[in-house]
């Protein structure tokens, strides 16, 4: 990795030369913070372009060993310009370029202790975190709850999904991050379920700037937290884990070492959705936890357990995904629950060496185990147990199995964090990948954690097989998610249907009411660098044959990404680039064609792109090539339920 970290202004002033009040601007001055001490209490609120994007919103926390929301005066302040590169591949954008002005203000309290509340501004990016120092022989904390807070202007409306229940759902695992999103709703409408949202947040300001809002860097020494419900005035605090979730075990609240930090809270800012869906700021502010001796591989996957549910969970079917695999010249595939007894391990163990000689390898399931629900499919309790944990890995490394995916965590608190990093840790040890499925919302951990590939987090392909509903709003969802839930971290949706009816035969179940142009489309709009696609043995025959070639050679690590157009649930068109290969995907969750003039700089006049598109008529998949007569205004037409692919150089 290349970093280099500039610090070209360092100023720290005495409490007596200071006012009250601070302001740090973005490199490019759009974008401002200004931060204050009012009546006692900490507030900070940003514009861009001189449009209020938070009015003042409370800073400050209340903890085992005093109020710090109140009662505070400013101590001093310091700035900082930050400059840093880094690579990451298995992100939206694989160099970076991070600048940004810092400022840490130092607040301090009636019995003189101090706290630093560190703002850093990016173009279109704001994070800032709380810094504590050991307060004398004061060497640990509990922050009972945060202030923190993000109060919209009236007429902002929201892109919000619901923090559900602790302890529902299937056996016992919720929260899991599942829930339906509701487009454009009032900040006084309530949550579903009365616990506020889930992170990230997105807002519409006043009709004119979208907002999204998130937090990173959460690993074991913090919980991880989400959004209240509005007050009527519009204020979002952030809101700790609830003391039911897992089952009541361990603490609703975070406790730290001193020094100590809180992780960041975010907020990208633009007056329209391309700095969202371009962000980096989950990851510009974090830094890697470990390093790792291994190099991973990203890739495609084949899976049984999407289409042939546990019926397929036996050697034989198996064989056919690895064949399938294998046809596809994909690098993995992945077997799903109930492997440890309905193949058993000394035939798992038989299973990778055929995927060898595939040139193939497996994926396993885990249940993530424990006291906090009550899975049955195993294996379980080999997760949560650290010596079993290891042994575990150790087996898996020496058949050559390559990830694991752990499911049903069911919680945000501080407990369960230390549970996805022991187990990112002990797997990076053996040379496994990891993806979390059933679990939180990822904050920055694909730097943070070296072998940390994906997680779910979201309403996933699942629900398809599951409910005619999740098919029936398909369209609606994935134009959403690009927006909301995958641009702030790697999004596990297991996609790429090209069944028609949603079971092992093709012709019963659920049906599919989206295009296969649509379902190639969602290929390059969600991303993770590990992709297990929801393909299944018959479409090799049965599938559009231009489909499976597509999907032999579409990556899943992408160099650069790129907005040109859409609105949330209603349509979406990106364009990310692998290597010099541009793919420009678009769907339309509409009811009728959308006709759209895109501006594509990136190819030449007269450029020639290759196409997959819908039939006009019969809206059956087809392969052509459009040529690029003005880059400005490339004309394409996005079919109901349907998608386009352009693929060129």
């Amino acid at each position: 990795m290349n970093r280099t970290l500039s610090i070209l202004i360092g100023l720290c002033l005495p409490l007596a030369a200071w006012a009250q009040d601070a302001t740090v601007s973005s490199p490019d001055n759009r974008l401002r913070v200004d931060v204050a001490v009012k009546e006692g209490k900490p507030v900070y609120g940003v514009t861009y372009q001189s449009a209020t994007i938070l009015e003042d919103s409370p800073l400050g926390f209340v903890a085992n060993v005093g109020d710090f929301t109140r009662g505070l005066t400013f101590a001093g302040a310091e700035r900082k310009t930050l400059d840093e590169t880094y690579r990451l591949d298995r992100i939206k954008q694989s160099e970076v370029h991070y600048r940004a002005n810092e400022l840490a203000v130092s607040l301090k309290d009636a019995a003189g202790r101090t706290f630093d509340v560190v703002f850093r501004v990016s173009n279109n990016d704001v994070a800032f975190r709380y810094e504590l120092p050991r307060f004398g022989e004061t060497g640990s904390i509990v922050i009972e709850r945060e202030a923190t807070g993000f109060d919209f202007p009236e007429g902002t409306t929201t892109f919000l999904t619901p923090q559900s229940d602790a302890m529902i759902g299937w056996k016992r695992t919720k929260p899991s991050y599942e829930e339906v999103y509701k487009p454009d709703a009032p900040m006084s409408e309530r949550s579903q379920y009365g616990h506020g949202y889930t992170f990230p947040g997105l807002f519409h300001v006043s009709g004119s700037h979208w907002a999204l809002v998130s937090e990173t860097g959460v690993d074991r020494r913090y919980c991880a937290s989400h959004l209240s419900d509005a007050t009527p005035d519009g204020l979002y605090t952030v809101a700790f884990p609830m003391p039911e979730e897992n089952n009541g075990n361990g603490t609703a609240t975070a406790g730290m070492a001193l020094p100590g930090h809180t992780p960041w809270r975010t907020l990208t800012v633009g007056d329209d959705l391309a700095p969202i869906v371009e962000t980096t700021v989950p990851w510009d502010v974090v830094e890697p936890r470990y390093a790792s001796e291994h190099t991973y591989r990203y890739g495609r996957g084949t899976w049984s357990w999407i289409l042939w549910q546990d019926g397929s969970i036996n050697y034989d079917d198996q064989v056919r995904y690895i064949d399938l695999a294998a046809a596809m010249g994909y690098e993995y595939t992945l077997v799903d629950n109930w492997w440890d007894t309905r193949i058993g391990r000394e035939r798992i163990a038989d299973l990778a060496a055929y995927a060898r000689t595939k040139g193939v390898s497996l994926f396993l399931w885990y249940s993530s185990s424990g006291y906090w629900n009550d899975i049955e499919q195993g294996p379980v309790n080999c997760m949560d147990d650290p010596i079993v944990r290891k042994r575990e890995m150790k087996w898996l490394a020496s058949l050559g199995v390559k990830g694991i995916k752990v499911d049903f965590f069911g919680g945000d608190k501080q407990e369960t964090m230390r549970l996805y990093e022991d187990i990112l840790s002990d797997t990076d040890d053996y040379g496994l990948m990891v993806i979390f499925h059933g679990c939180t919302l990822p904050r920055g951990w694909e730097r943070m954690y070296p072998n940390y590939v994906g997680s779910e987090a979201v309403l996933a392909s699942e629900n398809l097989v599951f409910n005619q509903s999740s098919d029936d709003n398909e369209a609606f969802n994935a134009c959403l998610h690009p927006f909301i839930r995958n641009t702030v971290g790697c999004m596990e949706f297991g996609g790429v249907v090209l069944n028609r009816r949603l079971n092992r035969t093709n012709d019963g179940g659920c049906t599919r009411r989206t295009t296969d142009a649509f379902q190639l489309a969602t290929s390059v709009l969600f991303q993770n660098p590990i992709q297990n696609f929801a393909l299944a043995p018959n479409n090799l025959t049965d599938a559009p044959a231009a489909a499976i070639e597509y999907m032999k050679e579409v990556p899943t690590t992408w160099d650069e990404t790129r907005f040109i157009d859409g609105y949330p649930g209603r349509y979406c068109v990106l364009a990310r680039r692998h290597g010099d290969r541009w793919y420009i995907a678009g769907v339309n969750a509409g009811k009728e064609p959308l006709e759209l003039k895109l501006r594509l700089p990136m190819f030449d006049k007269g450029t020639k792109l290759h196409s997959y598109t819908d039939n006009r008529k019969s809206l059956a998949l087809e392969e052509g090539q459009l040529t690029v007569k003005n880059p400005e205004a490339v004309r394409v037409t996005l079919q109901p339920n349907g998608g386009m692919v352009l693929t060129g150089e």
